[in-house]
């Protein structure tokens, strides 16, 4: 059952500044179980947007910041309206500076203000909340579980990039601290995460004893879930949805 949603533009003081965000939640006025949605690299746009709009259809409160607001308010780069990196290679290039602005320590000073954002709210209901994140956000959801693990229930990430790599401050270090159920949904033809680091991951959280489950989208490829995209696969993105809602709706 879907129903309808309010979405807005909110912004939101931080210690380093204002994140421009976006807030969706059903438009019977709450209150719902927060959802913290993590951007993609591409950032906060349309397609985001009605990622979110779904999601809030489903019965919950979705906050999506522009984590790259120390650099501009969104969008932090011009974009085309399909994005298509064979034939547009220097869109990479055009985020690069505004992605450079995030470090694992801010981005985890920041996470905590929007959970407390949404805590605040009058359209959440009380309790941990959930996160979600794509790409380069996959590890943000990861990394905020593991440095806030009383205030996230669940946490899924999809087409995760670094996830468990040999950098000292990798998410999956943080395994040990998390206390969320998690969900992965790993893209097969996937450079920015290989199946060493896919089981690297796995095996860190298993060591961990946290309660995961981490799946290979067969012929899926980085940014499956993103419809604005060559990457895109409405097959592989329904998977998705379902494990997805399946665990915001046993978890939340």
């Amino acid at each position: 059952m879907t129903t309808a949603v309010h979405g807005s533009s909110v912004d939101i003081p931080t210690p380093d500044g204002t994140a421009d965000a976006y807030l969706v939640h059903p438009a019977d006025g709450g209150p719902h179980p927060a959802v913290l949605l993590y951007m993609d690299g591409f950032g906060l746009r349309p397609h985001l947007k009605s990622m979110a709009d779904r999601l809030a259809a489903a019965g919950y409160v979705v906050l999506v910041p522009n984590v790259f607001y120390r650099y501009s308010k969104a969008p932090v780069a011009e974009l085309p309206e399909f994005i298509d990196l064979a034939e547009r290679p220097d869109v990479i290039a055009s985020i690069r500076p505004a992605a450079q602005t995030l470090t694992p320590e801010r981005a985890m000073r920041d996470a905590a203000v929007y959970l407390d954002w949404l805590a605040a709210s009058p359209l959440t209901t009380e309790g941990p909340a959930g996160v979600t994140g794509y790409c380069m956000g996959a590890g943000l959801a990861l990394r905020t579980a593991g440095t806030y693990p009383d205030r996230v229930a669940a946490a899924g990430g999809f087409h995760g990039a670094f996830l468990a790599t040999d950098a000292p401050d990798s998410p999956h270090l943080l395994a040990d601290r998390i206390t969320a159920e998690l969900y992965f949904g790993h893209a097969d033809q996937d450079t920015a995460n290989p199946a060493d680091q896919i089981d690297r991951l796995d095996k860190a959280l298993s060591a961990a004893g946290v309660h995961h489950r981490g799946e290979i989208y067969p012929g899926a490829q980085h940014g499956y879930t993103q419809a604005d995209t060559s990457m895109y696969s409405e097959e592989a993105a329904e998977r998705h949805w379902a494990a997805l809602l399946d665990l915001f709706g046993r978890r939340l």
